[in-house]
């Protein structure tokens, strides 16, 4: 049954966290009462970019449209980017999205209570020419121009090799977090694929080269040292080249030095090497940290403003035992999960609130590493402390996350409903994307 208040809620960002906050109080307050501002027209879970990257995942059949989303739980949707805040007037200005300045017009939106979970963008430590050379994975856009771009590199090279020029693709992946080790498992699986559609003399194994640079003496560093080594197994096998406490120091057109001198060719470089806040949070007058993220207190209010919150990668929470949540898609479910029954009680009950802090609990990670394997460790009551997990069986429960995710946003009929028909999919057509 719905309730219904005088007050206005405006979740701006929709991804894993702010479209699942969307969704939860959509279906408890109503589209009159619960808008979600996105810059995006169609939504797809973030750690699954790197599959759209590799072409494994077509964004056109698994991107789910936010105004159908918004239409199946209620809420309302804004396209447009959050830019600027009012908070004298309570109200956020929406602009056009990039390149559609002549067509969406800047509008006002008042709110009652505001939640900003607008993600995050690549940090290059001030490294010259990172922005300029590099390619990141924030993004759907991001993830499908470096298919693009990693498209045009193979058909390059499988030419160059027919006319008897020895044709290769150098990808070279700065950061060996979570999101260059996947990417790299994954462009090696697609590139086996892809040779079976028309590239003959083209041999994806020995012709793409993919290299990760790893500042640290390990891949996936913040994660257990058995993960770690597991992944690195894995990335060996399938022929790719980890250099660990590897520092970029400069990066040219087609070519980085790192801090040795040591010169790193490529036709594709990656940056995952980290991240920080969108830059334009800085200019709100709230207040951030160095990384540009907002500083919310332990109930995940923006610090100063009852009215304001902020969760997900954008927002800086410290716990209790000092360590700041890690930007990861379980925080955000987490943060999304404790926002809904923090703004539920408020409004029922005015100056009800949820009685206990938000605390963020970690139940593990998991490492997609190709179709058919991954690494992990699960965490928590169920395991009586972390249990290291490989193999396929890694690789499902990385799907069930997933799964889990559309599990709130489309309920678990139509979730179920999706997975057997992307099956039926997949067995009909191409396993990349071709075009």
């Amino acid at each position: 049954m719905k309730q219904t208040s005088n007050e206005t809620i405006v979740i701006a960002g929709g991804g894993a966290g702010g479209l699942e906050l969307a969704c939860k109080l959509g279906r408890k307050f109503g589209r009159q009462q619960v808008i979600l501002v996105e810059k995006n027209l169609n939504h797809i879970w973030k750690p699954t970019l790197h599959e759209v990257a590799a072409g494994t995942l077509d964004i056109n059949q698994e991107g789910l449209s936010y105004s159908m989303l918004a239409y199946e739980n209620n809420f309302t949707f804004i396209y447009g980017v959050f830019s600027r805040i009012d908070l004298s007037k309570k109200e956020i200005v929406v602009s056009a999205p990039e390149g559609e300045e002549g067509i969406y017009p800047e509008r006002r939106v008042q709110f009652s209570r505001l939640c900003i979970a607008v993600g995050s963008a690549s940090n290059y430590y001030s490294t010259p020419g990172a922005a300029e050379y590099t390619l990141s994975l924030n993004t759907s856009g991001d993830a499908e121009r470096f298919r693009t771009k990693m498209m045009d590199q193979m058909i390059r090279a499988e030419y160059e090799k027919s006319a008897g020029s020895p044709g290769t693709v150098n990808v070279v992946i700065i950061g060996g977090g979570a999101t260059g080790v996947e990417l790299a498992a994954e462009l090696r699986e697609a590139g086996g694929i892809y040779a079976n559609y028309g590239f003959v003399h083209l041999v994806p194994d020995v012709d793409v080269k993919i290299t990760v640079l790893e500042g640290a003496p390990r891949i996936l560093a913040p994660l257990s040292e058995r993960v770690s080594d597991g992944a690195a197994r894995i990335l060996a096998k399938k022929n790719i080249e980890v250099v660990t406490n590897c520092r970029v120091n400069q990066i040219e057109k087609d070519h980085l030095l790192d801090k040795e001198g040591n010169r790193h060719d490529f036709n594709i470089c990656v940056w995952a090497a980290g991240i920080k806040a969108p830059n334009f949070l800085s200019s709100l007058g709230l207040p951030v940290n160095k990384i540009g993220q907002l500083e919310v207190t332990d109930r995940l209010n923006v610090k100063g403003y009852d009215h304001l919150y902020a969760i997900g990668d954008c927002a800086s929470c410290i716990q209790p035992d000092g360590k700041t949540v890690p930007p990861r898609a379980q925080s955000a479910h987490q943060q999304a999960e404790y926002m809904y029954r923090v703004i539920t009680h408020r409004i029922a009950g005015g100056k009800k609130t949820v009685n206990h802090p938000y605390f963020y609990r970690d139940y593990g990670s998991l490492i997609s590493l190709g179709t058919q394997t991954g690494v992990g460790s699960l965490m928590g009551a169920l395991t009586g402390g972390m249990l290291f997990v490989d193999g396929i069986f890694a690789r499902w429960l990385y799907i069930s996350l997933h799964l889990m995710h559309h599990k709130v946003i489309l309920g678990l009929g139509r979730t179920m409903a999706l997975a057997i028909a992307r099956a039926l999919v997949k067995r009909s057509t191409a396993l990349v994307k071709l075009h």
